[in-house]
Formats: structure tokens, C-alpha cells, sequence
């Protein structure tokens, strides 16, 4: 399984949205993306150039996709 490249906050939010994720709201640093038809929520840390790998991979997770499906998405 290929490893999972270094993710900058915005990055992440850009792809999450491709897959019908919204900006729900701004609490602090952090930003919640909601994704309606599933009703999954997740939160992106915006106070980190990169976010560390034990996070992305926790996000991911939460969002319902695989690793394999977020390494498709550009």
C-alpha cells in the first residue's frame, strides 16, 4: 500500500470538497466540513503547515473514505 504523502490543511479541504464535502463552520484553527447525504462531519486543523500523518490517516478514516480513495482524488 503506497504511503500517504504530507497534506497542507487547504489541500485537504480542496479534496474533501470534491467528494461533497461543505465548510460547515469556523471554530478557533480549526474548520468542519460536513458531507450531507451521509451526515459525516470532520475537522481539518489549520494551525499546521502539514498535518502529521496519525492525523490525516484519522481524517480519512472518519470521512468514510479508504486510503486508496483519497490517493485518487487530485
Amino acid at each position: 500500500m503506497p504511503k500517504i504523502p504530507p497534506q497542507k490543511p487547504r489541500e485537504l479541504i480542496k479534496k474533501f470538497q470534491k467528494v461533497g464535502f461543505i465548510i460547515d463552520r469556523k471554530k478557533g484553527s480549526h474548520i468542519i466540513l460536513y458531507k450531507e447525504q451521509s451526515k459525516i462531519t470532520i475537522v481539518v486543523p489549520m494551525h499546521t503547515k502539514t498535518l502529521p500523518t496519525g492525523t490525516l490517516l484519522a481524517i480519512i478514516k472518519d470521512s468514510g473514505l479508504t486510503k486508496e480513495e483519497f490517493l485518487m482524488l487530485k
